[in-house]
């Protein structure tokens, strides 16, 4: 009998280059270079690359990595944001600024912009904090206090806080979907995963072989939150957060978020670079969330994530393995 059927198959080649949708655009970063391409309102793609630092020790240090990474990935992602949002309106007519806009420019001039982004970044931070860390908490207790004997379950009270996040942050990306731009940015999310997998399964990045691959990623940003989550009601167990009073615990709560983070973030990177049972179980949530958070996306947006993955793509592919 042959041999040849006991062989192992070669393990499938992980990237280490990830990225983030933007808005039309997609932005990509590699092992030393990061790089966004937009798609401009005349059709040409614009490309921006630039080098990035090597790496910190604490930024390679397990469970220290993990809220590090997670700080500079949002202010990143959103610097990206806010620039692709500007490079996507090049040359569209703008409507005649009222009085008291001309007077906020004049009076403030490039401060004005910054100001606004800071607002916009306090609100965002404010509304998440209340959506996934206030409200769970304060109608877990209201339910504790109108249930007989909820309140002396004490586990039981944080699986229901954890799946009312759960619930909370599948609803809201299932709102928020129902927007146009935003289900643009979904398919340009849909053409990040796909061109990264054609990319991990050796084929060449073109358009047609990034269209045959599939749209859900273990290692995203989605699968990272519904982690983040995940793990909040097992550290908020361990810490026996009080119940007492809710403000407190979600502030209590905020004090242990970086350790829930530490742990995500090693989880998703054990997801990422291993293909097991054990790992497709973790998975599964995630990348069903994702059928929410990526759509199809048409040529044009593939062309996009194309255009911003080949300059992350290092001439040695050892140093492009996750």
């Amino acid at each position: 009998m042959s041999k040849k059927g006991n062989k192992k198959e070669p393990a499938k080649f992980k990237t280490r280059i990830g990225g983030q949708a933007l808005i039309e655009g997609v932005m990509m970063k590699g092992s030393d270079t990061e790089a966004m391409a937009v798609r401009l309102p005349d059709g040409t793609i614009d490309l921006e690359t630039w080098s990035l630092p090597a790496a910190k020790w604490y930024q390679k240090t397990p469970f220290i990595r993990g809220p590090v990474n997670f700080v500079t990935t949002l202010i990143d992602g959103y610097r990206c944001i806010s620039k692709s949002a500007d490079k996507s309106m090049q040359g569209v007519e703008e409507e005649e600024p009222s009085k008291f806009e001309k007077w906020l420019t004049g009076k403030l001039g490039d401060k004005l912009m910054a100001g606004l982004m800071v607002v916009a970044g306090v609100l965002g931070v404010a509304l998440a904090l209340l959506l996934f860390v206030y409200l769970p908490a304060l109608a877990t207790r209201g339910l504790a206090i109108l249930i007989p004997g909820l309140d002396d379950i004490y586990i039981l009270k944080n699986i229901i806080e954890g799946a009312l996040k759960i619930g909370i942050f599948v609803f809201y990306i299932w709102l928020t979907s129902r927007l146009k731009d935003i289900r643009r940015t979904y398919e340009y999310h849909g053409a990040e995963h796909k061109t990264i997998a054609c990319y991990e399964a050796g084929d060449e990045l073109t358009v047609e072989n990034v269209k045959k691959h599939i749209r859900f990623h273990p290692r995203c940003g989605t699968s990272f939150i519904f982690l983040v989550l995940f793990i909040s009601i097992i550290v908020n167990t361990l810490f026996m957060l009080p119940w007492d009073v809710v403000w407190l615990r979600a502030l209590l709560k905020l004090c242990v978020l970086p350790i829930v983070v530490s742990v995500a973030y090693e989880v998703i990177r054990i997801n990422g670079r291993y293909d097991n049972v054990a790992t497709r179980i973790i998975s599964a949530p995630g990348l069903w969330i994702q059928r929410l958070t990526t759509r199809e996306p048409d040529d044009s947006q593939i062309e996009v994530a194309i255009a911003a993955f080949m300059p992350c793509v290092h001439e040695d592919k050892e140093k492009d393995k996750w």
